[in-house]
């Protein structure tokens, strides 16, 4: 019997579903089981001959699966080499990829998180938001252009070089070297958020208390610049973690309450948004 193996047409066919479709009929239910199911699909098409093997094959993609997308590429990479050598007649199960499969899901996530959502996309947005000075567009079309063509060349190599590896990709994700770099990845991750703070969020009090005499008494701002330049900043940006990772409160509430704080602040005087009309 010839040795069964996956074409390139085939795989890039299943990176592609991959690719535009890894949140396909997403739902708190499945996540992005469906759009796991859409990218084995060719593969297992061209693996398997007769419908029930394709039906049993596909059953195995049907357990609920959720990570981070553009780096949990390689699982999906992984599990194309591993069901290629299932269906060469390795010592390989449904049950095994599945295994395989969930145990995957919480370290990918937990890497791709640090390093895409917060490592590169703080990088590449505190870069166009210095493109964006005085309304140029430049900056919104280097984000757009430079995220696509890293995320496409990416997810691309990732989900090639899991495919090489197979097997072997599961001790390199969640062995003692991949918490090393993790742990790496999240010290990365903190630093960048904390520049990205520190730079582009400037928020200052305009109360002061004047005498009988229309002199400054008390100036609010100077005093906390005293005590600790950009206090209202930092004390900004700890209400709004504690707000999303204490209370568990949606980043679209926290803005909501940042603006009401902002519109009370502004009828009390604590704050001067500098509008003349």
């Amino acid at each position: 019997m010839a040795e069964k193996k996956i074409s390139k047409k085939t795989l890039a066919k299943s990176f592609r579903n991959w690719y535009y479709g890894h949140l396909t009929c997403f739902s708190q239910e499945h996540m992005q089981t469906f759009g796991y199911l859409c990218s084995m699909l060719p593969i297992i098409r061209e693996l398997y001959d007769t419908p029930e093997e394709q039906q049993e094959a596909l059953q195995t993609y049907t357990a609920f699966f959720n990570t981070e997308p553009q780096l949990g590429t390689v699982i999906v990479g992984v599990t194309a080499g591993l069901e290629e050598a299932k269906a060469n007649g390795e010592a390989i199960d449904g049950e095994m990829i599945n295994g395989i499969r969930a145990g995957l899901m919480g370290p990918v996530a937990g890497i791709g998180d640090s390093l895409v959502v917060g490592t590169l996309i703080p990088i590449l947005l505190g870069i166009a938001l210095g493109l964006s000075g005085g309304g140029s567009p430049l900056g919104a079309i280097f984000y757009i252009v430079v995220w696509n063509l890293v995320v496409t060349l990416g997810m691309r190599f990732l989900y090639y070089k899991g495919y090489e590896l197979g097997g072997k990709a599961v001790e390199i994700i969640v062995g003692e070297k991949a918490n090393a770099i993790r742990e790496a990845v999240v010290m990365l991750g903190t630093i960048v958020i904390g520049a990205v703070a520190a730079s582009w969020i400037n928020i200052t009090t305009s109360f002061k208390m004047l005498n009988a005499d229309g002199g400054t008494i008390i100036d609010l701002q100077s005093t906390l610049d005293g005590i600790c330049p950009k206090l209202l900043s930092a004390a900004t940006v700890i209400l709004c973690w504690w707000l999303m990772s204490k209370k568990k409160i949606s980043p679209t509430i926290v803005m909501l309450i940042l603006v009401v704080i902002a519109f009370v602040g502004v009828l009390l005087g604590f704050f001067d948004p500098g509008l003349s009309y």
